[in-house]
């Protein structure tokens, strides 16, 4: 599952590729914790293990994409 994070008064965007048995509520549940308190940081993991923190306060928007990624590639995909 990705999670695209975008930084206020940045033009990049900080994407996040999560581990496959991630659970897309409990991560929804985090950003909205984190996003209640200004000062609060958004703690995510990587699929290998690296830890990213974003201050919830610099937080513009949160992407997080679907649990299954079924990726077509070639003349099939839509």
């Amino acid at each position: 599952m990705d999670v695209r994070i975008g930084i206020i008064q940045t033009p990049k965007e900080l994407d996040v590729e999560l581990s496959p048995g991630t659970d897309r509520e409990q991560v929804i549940a985090d950003v909205e914790k984190a996003l209640k308190d200004a000062e609060g940081v958004l703690w995510l993991t990587d699929k290998r293990g690296r830890g990213f923190a974003v201050p919830a306060g610099r937080i513009a928007y949160v992407e997080v994409g679907a649990e299954t990624e079924d990726r077509k590639v070639g003349f099939g995909a839509p």
